[in-house]
């Protein structure tokens, strides 16, 4: 059977085949949304919740264990995480990858409300939840400032115009805000004059919200007529507040004025962003899943000038940041790199073929199975990133190689005097089942990768199948249009003049394969010494594979750098907003650095007064010499010099995983029931691990010694004086919890009424006697005639994970160290430290994720060449000839390794990869040479032998050629140019080295392997014939 001949013959039909291709691929193409990675949706909700005024332990114990006992009833958590800070809590919920996040939202709403009537009834608004995807970062940072307004003017429109315009584009899932500065009214209550009038605070706070109602008045409803009623109950600003009465006193009336100062001023006047020194409103955009990042900045860039007619020219927009421009250079340059190893591959098959129109035929099998993979690509609903462009490059170096060996076998036949028709369809028919095999092994390469689950199968999905499909139509192309080109433009390339050039690589090629010719007899006669070598690359791959470095994901330099900051526990914001801009001015004199956003306090992803966040826009890649990782080790020591705060810094990875944020990248997670004996182990952990070689910025999120004080309540004399102990939480929250008391309802938003006391008597805890509470009678009772104030310490946030206490241990590595090593080092120290049994250990986020990966990815290997072996053993009808076939794959790894090793390179997911791709180009020189090897000794019954030097000798040229453009076609990427290099280049050099040293090595191996196992297989055959002959004990 000849599948090739159809085609062959009907030529109308396989151009139209090959335009179809082209056509729909081209389409593909156009639809094909661009981004950095695939699609990678961690299902992840994050549940916060708010009581204004409230410590971290009674957040902890009032709202997040309630919330979390209901949350374990769920199905299909993965992780559950929580933080309780000064008036806050949020609960991270991180579902298994096959959850349907819509659905898991669904059961958390229900747990929610379940979980309502256990929480503190004083709670303003219901714990909310949003859906989010901790792998996707912000894609365009704005900020807007100005010189002359307000910050709060400013505010508004950043946040209540901007922000709301850009929510409402397509493919935009969340705007959140840094140094939010929404407007605000700020009741600062005077105690001394309270108690001089004999008012309240609690009485202060009923009178602010009574004066503003917002209450639905109705109409009237007359025989020809309906009238609206409306009021004008609301108050809109500090002024209006100010006039109210609260009470009178001997005739007279008391206004919040007389006792309080009322200002126009903020919700949240503890946090604040600033922009290259300016004090800004900063807007950070993330998309939603699936969409394109290019269009989606395109939207918002489009709506930006209109916006801009609308603001005062006082006010500046600037966009600090913008994750499509590093994307477009890096997918640029990944298609330089696949047009330049499409050249080389070009180039390649000329040297070897040196005909101009075979050299057509082979090469115009690139472009048309790049271009309809493109057609898969938007089948399967993938998109155009990095690591499918990878995919792309890769596969130019292969999928030439079906066609190069249809090609060559039908030149043979040329050269052996048939026509051009006659050699198309013999050389098509003898080498179809070969490129069948070849196709479908290669492909099957790729099986386990393609079912493979977890975070490793989400990111390594979309490569495998990309490459698939280019192999598929590879394929498609080399039995449909490179035979029919053979038969119809090979007999003009016939017989024409050779020229100097064909001449001379002529000589050069024969010269190689009678150097080989005499190496392979001597390596026949030699077995011995070929199987030791054999035997011996089997040893190293072991070796290497259990020494070599292990890493997870390389880093990447995306033009950017994030920085936690924090200072000692209890530090002011005042005090924290001046080492912050310490910070950020020695940051923005490095030269590398285009813009710098900090911001400080409770706003964005902050947790408290004494902690802040940087982030840093690096300058283009072309106009710095040094690398994101470089910049951190240079700006380190500088920032270290600063006395009074901690600044982390860290390289963002291109995916980020796990839904906990942490200063450094790296976290390791201790838990325990006793807190005591979980906190005393956490803080000897982090001190000896500081100490270790290769780890940086080592720290945790134990903070349990903020200064606090504890305000005993006497119960009996309060009970005495008429005072509940609610009447004294109440007056205490009032006083000091920058409440809400009243909302102002306008038809843009919705603003705070906050009430608190004075800033002077909020400055130390002597204060506390200068307040009031009001008894059952009306009278006022001082705070310190029913309470005892003793000062004392408490955390400054309770972490939980599981609903177990947690500590989590952060860190970074320094240039160089793989995060296999620094895994190594953590277990190492934690069994010198004689690690309590209670307390238990784990890693989380990218630290877990590659413990994972490095026992699933070593199954991988094994599985694919399993399947290799399964798909091998059912074309040939053989369990011996696979195993002939994958002879070669130690020699290929060894090479791999090595490789990384000379170059410094961590064995990586990446080169993981790479390593896979091995097995399916090495196996490939070996199936050709024993497709040959079988046919001869089953066509001639020649010895084994003489079979494979002769198939060896005559597929050589294929075997060169084929392995010189998947060399070729790998090239640029093991050699690293542009943008997201230092990301590819792991898999180039695997592959690089592993062909490199499997095309010396195999090309001897396999010959010597074949021969082996066809003497075993006889030693099997005689042994059955002779038991089957052997008569029965009976006879």
């Amino acid at each position: 059977m000849n599948i090739s001949e159809p085609f062959i013959r009907r030529p109308v039909m396989t151009t139209l085949v090959m335009a179809a291709m082209l056509i729909f691929g081209a389409f593909g193409y156009a639809s094909l949304p661009v981004s950095e990675l695939p699609n990678v949706d961690f299902p992840t909700i994050v549940v916060s919740a708010s009581l204004p005024g409230a410590d971290p332990e009674t957040m902890a114990s009032a709202v997040a264990t309630p919330l979390e006992s209901q949350f374990s009833t769920i199905a299909g958590i993965s992780s559950m995480t929580s933080s309780s800070t000064q008036g806050a809590t949020s609960i991270t919920l991180q579902f298994e990858l096959d959850r349907n996040i819509d659905a898991a939202a669904q059961d958390v709403q229900s747990a929610i409300s379940a979980a309502s009537r256990q929480m503190p009834p004083q709670m303003p608004n219901p714990p909310r939840l949003r859906k989010v995807n901790p792998s996707d970062s912000s894609i365009m940072y704005l900020a807007m400032y100005s010189q002359t307004l307000p910050v709060q003017e400013v505010d508004k429109y950043a946040e209540t115009l901007l922000a709301r315009q850009i929510s409402m584009l397509n493919g935009v899932a969340q705007v959140n805000v840094y140094g939010s500065q929404q407007f605000a009214v700020r009741i600062q209550a005077d105690p001394a004059k309270l108690a001089a009038r004999g008012i309240g605070i609690d009485q202060l706070a009923t009178a602010a919200d009574a004066a503003n109602p917002n209450i639905a008045t109705g109409s009237l409803n007359g025989v020809d007529q309906a009238t609206m009623i409306h009021t004008d109950g609301q108050l809109f600003d500090a002024a209006q507040f100010g006039n109210q009465v609260v009470v009178y006193r001997n005739g007279a009336p008391v206004r919040i004025k007389d006792i309080a100062t009322v200002l126009d001023s903020v919700a949240n006047d503890k946090a604040a962003s600033w922009y290259n020194g300016k004090r800004a409103i900063i807007l950070a955009i993330q998309r939603q899943p699936g969409s394109n990042t290019i269009k989606v900045v395109d939207e918002i860039k489009n709506i930006l000038p209109h916006f801009l007619e609308q603001l005062p020219a006082s006010v500046t927009l600037d966009i600090q940041y913008d994750r499509s421009q590093s994307i477009r250079a890096s997918i640029a340059d990944v298609q330089t790199t696949l047009l330049i190893a499409a050249a080389l591959v070009v180039g390649v098959i000329f040297i070897f073929l040196r005909r101009l129109a075979a050299t057509f035929i082979a090469s115009l099998a690139l472009p048309i199975a790049v271009v309809g993979t493109f057609a898969g690509m938007a089948l399967c609903g993938y998109n155009l990133d990095n690591l499918s462009l990878m995919a792309l490059t890769l596969s130019v170096g292969f999928v030439v190689d079906d066609a190069i060996v249809m090609l060559e076998n039908i030149v043979r036949h040329m050269e052996n005097g048939k026509r051009p028709m006659e050699a198309a369809l013999a050389g098509s028919r003898e080498i179809g089942f070969t490129i069948l095999s070849m196709t479908v092994s290669l492909a099957a390469v790729f099986i386990p990768v393609v079912f493979m689950g977890g975070i490793v199968g989400r990111l390594l999905h979309e490569f495998a199948v990309t490459i698939v499909l280019a192999i598929v139509a590879s394929g498609i192309v080399s039995v449909t249009l490179t035979p029919l080109m053979c038969s119809r433009m090979l007999n003009m390339a016939h017989g024409a003049g050779q020229s100097r050039f064909y001449r001379w690589s002529e000589q050069t090629f024969e010269r190689l394969q009678s150097f080989y010719e005499r190496t392979l007899h001597w390596g026949l006669m030699h077995r011995g010494v070929i199987g030791l070598a054999f035997v011996a690359s089997i040893v190293a791959t072991g070796l290497l594979f259990v020494t070599a470095r292990q890493d997870f994901l390389p880093s990447e330099d995306t033009g950017q750098i994030m920085a936690f900051t924090e200072a000692s526990t209890g530090t002011s914001f005042a005090r924290m907003s001046a080492l912050q801009k310490q910070a950020a001015d020695i940051m923005a004199q490095n030269p590398n650095i285009a813009g710098l956003m900090s911001s400080v306090g409770s706003g964005g992803a902050s947790s408290g007064v004494n902690t802040g966040r940087m982030f840093v826009t690096l300058k283009p890649r072309s106009e710095r010499r040094q690398s994101a990782d470089e910049i951190i080790a240079e700006l380190r020591p500088k920032l270290a010099k600063i006395p009074g705060i901690s600044v982390y810094m860290q390289n963002p990875p291109s995916i980020r995983i796990g839904g906990r944020s942490s200063k450094s990248q790296y976290q390791y997670t201790l838990q325990d029931l006793d807190q005591d004996e979980l906190h005393s182990f956490a803080l000897r952990l982090t001190q000896a691990l500081a100490k270790q070689p290769g780890l940086e910025d080592v720290t945790n999120d134990l903070d349990y010694s903020a200064p606090a004080i504890n305000v005993q309540i006497d119960r009996d004399r309060a009970a005495a004086l008429g005072v509940t102990p609610e009447q004294i939480e109440t007056a205490l929250g009032a006083a000091y919890g920058s409440q809400q008391i009243s909302s102002i309802y306008t038809s843009a938003d919705t603003y705070q009424v906050i009430l608190e006391v004075l800033p002077k008597y909020q400055s130390n805890p002597t204060m506390l006697s200068q307040l009031y509470v009001t008894s059952a009678g009306g009278t006022l009772v001082p705070l310190t005639a029913v309470t005892k104030i003793i000062p004392s310490t408490m955390p400054l946030s309770v972490n939980h994970q599981g609903q177990l206490p947690a500590v989590t241990i952060s860190f970074n590595l320094t240039n160089g160290v793989a995060l296999g090593d620094a895994v190594k080092t953590i277990d190492r120290v934690q069994r010198e430290l004689n690690m309590p049994a209670t307390v238990q250990g784990s890693f989380q986020g990218t630290a877990q994720a590659f413990q994972q990966s490095t026992g699933s990815i070593g199954w991988l290997l094994v599985l694919a060449i399993v399947v290799i072996y399964i798909v091998l053993g059912i074309l040939y009808e053989s369990f011996i000839h696979p195993l002939t076939i994958l002879s070669g794959l130690p020699s290929a790894a060894v090479g791999a390794l090595i490789t990384l090793w000379l170059f410094g390179v961590p064995l990586s997911l990446y080169a993981f990869v790479g390593m896979i791709m091995l097995i399916g180009i090495v196996k490939k020189n070996a199936i050709m040479m024993i497709d040959f090897a079988l046919a001869r000794q089953r066509g001639e019954e020649i010895s084994a032998a003489d079979a494979i030097f002769e198939a060896a000798l005559i597929r050589f040229r294929p075997i060169m050629m084929t392995t010189m453009a998947a060399l070729m076609g790998t090239l640029p990427i093991a050699i690293g140019f542009g943008e997201g290099a230092e990301a590819r280049q792991p898999l180039g050099l695997a592959v690089v080295g592993g062909l490199i040293l499997s095309q010396l090595l195999t090309l001897y191996i396999t010959p010597v392997i074949y021969i082996y196992l066809d003497e075993f297989g006889g030693r099997v055959r005689n042994w059955r014939r002779t038991s089957l002959a052997r008569p029965s004990p009976a006879e």
